[in-house]
């Protein structure tokens, strides 16, 4: 589950915008980001939870276990937290040169920003996930697969 496909879904509703265009990594999203940007702080002071129940509301019946790809706010870690005891945080984490290799380049404005590094303060993360390395992060994976295994039964 996303939880930026609410959010996008919200902006492109409330602005008239291609939804399925502001899912993907093109041009015509990375137009609108910085506004969506805005837009998202402006409804998260409102309601810090906005999004997430937006996301939650219509998934919770419909499995047992969810991984949430795009927690980027502490208000969102809070609130699975507190709403689902069985919350285990997890961090994925690469090197900066490694995000360069894969083509990151850092943007100033964007990518310092609460929506891109919001979670970066946080310690007490279930696990931590390296992705420097496709082997290391597979057995990292695993450990973590069996870790809920453990909290289904």
């Amino acid at each position: 589950m996303r939880l930026s496909a609410p959010l996008k879904g919200q902006y492109a509703k409330e602005h008239n915008l291609d939804f399925d265009r502001l899912l993907d990594a093109s041009d015509y999203k990375e137009h609108y980001r910085v506004d969506m940007i805005r837009w998202g702080e402006e409804r998260r002071n409102q309601d810090p939870s906005f999004f997430c129940r937006l996301a939650t509301e219509v998934k919770e019946a419909d499995h047992l276990v969810w991984v949430i790809s795009d927690a980027r706010r502490l208000t969102d870690l809070d609130y699975f937290r507190k709403h689902y005891r069985q919350t285990i945080a997890v961090r994925i984490q690469a090197d900066d040169t490694v995000r360069a290799e894969r083509g990151f380049v850092f943007t100033p404005g964007v990518d310092d920003a609460e929506s891109e590094c919001g979670l970066d303060t946080v310690k007490d993360w279930d696990f931590c996930l390296n992705n420097n390395n496709q082997q290391q992060l597979e057995e990292q994976f695993t450990l973590l697969l069996n870790t809920i295994q453990l909290n289904l039964s």
